[in-house]
């Protein structure tokens, strides 16, 4: 198995734990462990700290260390020096809005899976020919949502995806009903009161539920 195999495995196992993959916006990094603890303790262990806060490497490194069942990767990945970031904070993926060439021969070059995102089938054919299999539809609400991920099924074959963007509980399982859909990444699991409030059993239950829809 190549390098890149080997981590599109690693991929394909972490998007198949759950139907729901949390993205969440860290400000505080005292929050990541306790809140990691409510998603594994609902059932959705794997978890995308986006890195658009100052606190987002700190809260990696922390759920990495302290909470035992996660699985944390970083979103919003637009760079080499990003993927190293992630590495040595003890993500164990990582997830692009899109995908540059430059982006591309970053992530071989690194050990960590990438999960780069796709918005039209020749961005999506693009990937594939890199070897992924794979990919992150998005902006899925926006770039088409179900209906243009569904049509891609029969063409692009080779292809599984994890819709995110705009997606909420009620519209989840119109994505996950999908032949090429592993699973979809929401924001809707930790909310930004729940967080700043310390509303761990909230966002335990809003797991629970997530992990409970048809995957």
């Amino acid at each position: 198995m190549n390098p890149q195999e080997t981590k599109q495995a690693q991929i394909a196992a972490t998007l198949e734990r759950a139907p729901v993959v949390p993205v969440v916006i860290i400000e505080d990094a005292a929050h990541a462990v306790p809140m990691a603890r409510a998603l594994v303790a609902g059932g959705t262990p794997a978890i995308e700290v986006t890195l658009r806060t100052p606190a987002a490497l700190d809260a990696v490194r922390a759920i990495a260390s302290e909470v035992e069942g996660a699985i944390v990767g970083v979103g919003t990945v637009l760079g080499a020096a990003q993927l190293q970031d992630a590495e040595a904070a003890g993500a164990k993926f990582a997830v692009s809005p899109g995908a540059s060439p430059a982006l591309l021969d970053a992530a071989d070059a690194s050990a960590l899976p990438l999960l780069p995102g796709a918005a039209t089938a020749g961005e999506a054919m693009t990937l594939l020919e890199r070897g992924y299999r794979f990919q992150k539809f998005f902006p899925a609400a926006y770039a088409g949502g179900p209906k243009l991920l569904g049509a891609w099924a029969s063409p692009l074959p080779g292809i599984r995806f994890c819709p995110t963007g705009g997606i909420k509980p009620e519209t989840a399982n119109d994505y996950l009903n999908l032949a090429n859909v592993v699973c979809v990444g929401g924001s809707w699991l930790t909310p930004k009161d729940a967080l700043a409030g310390g509303d761990w059993d909230r966002i335990e239950r809003l797991a629970r539920e997530a992990a409970a829809l048809k995957a």
